[in-house]
């Protein structure tokens, strides 16, 4: 959030802060599915850091070349959102794994969920799910169905270019492929070596299908680095 509004005060423009907070329990259950379908889809199972991830993300930018493949957690998310800069340095990733382990050892997965879903950026200004409902369909994030859902967990990996009121073909194609993991039965955040249907991740899958005709951004552009600005509300439960 701070670094938005930076962003903005430089183009000589009022930063635009739209947030808020709701409970865990007054959001969708087909928004955190779809969330953490394409977000994290082990969330579950690991501590902080999905090693499984780690290593495939090392191993396909070593194949390209370049370090474009993203395997950060929904807790290492938000420990970069809530305390570390837009840095990429190794002390900040450092810090990050840092702060993602006392997160796990000291909140619920339910609370840091909740968390991450309150902070994260929806848009131009727009933070948390209860913002993007609102901004986005007109209501509660605890009314939102399974497309709508989609469509916005589709959006999480640029919300500065994938707008769910204006969806691209590539955030269609997102929306597409998230349905179709939420419809599989398979619960969302606990992946396993006898259920496929979560491998490979959405972005690998996304590749596949991009046409390099369409003009859009590149399959791989990862969600801008934020600083987020220290909550106000306490951490700890």
């Amino acid at each position: 959030m701070t670094l938005r509004a930076q962003e903005a005060i430089a183009k000589g423009q009022a930063p635009r802060k739209i947030q808020h907070w709701v409970p865990l329990g007054h959001i969708s259950p087909d928004l955190r599915r779809a969330v953490l379908i394409a977000e994290d889809d082990a969330f579950f199972q690991h501590e902080g850091v999905d090693f499984t991830q780690l290593r495939l993300s090392l191993k396909v930018d070593w194949a390209r070349g370049s370090f474009s493949r993203g395997a950060s957690t929904i807790t290492q998310q938000l420990a970069k959102n809530l305390y570390l800069s837009p840095s990429k340095n190794p002390l900040r990733k450092f810090r990050e794994l840092v702060i993602t382990r006392r997160l796990e050892a000291e909140l619920s997965k339910d609370r840091i969920l909740e968390l991450y879903l309150n902070v994260i950026e929806w848009g131009d200004g727009i933070y948390g799910i209860e913002a993007a409902s609102q901004t986005y369909y007109h209501r509660p994030a605890a009314s939102l169905g399974p497309s709508e859902a989609a469509l916005l967990a589709g959006a999480i990996i640029n919300p500065r270019l994938l707008n769910p009121a204006h969806p691209t073909k590539r955030l269609l194609r997102r929306q597409k492929l998230i349905l179709q993991r939420m419809r599989s039965g398979v619960p969302a955040g606990t992946r396993k070596p006898s259920e496929p249907k979560l491998e490979p991740p959405i972005e690998k899958e996304e590749e596949k299908l991009d046409d390099p005709k369409l003009g859009e951004e590149k399959p791989g552009d990862e969600k801008p680095e934020d600083q987020e600005e220290l909550l106000e509300r306490p951490i700890k439960e």
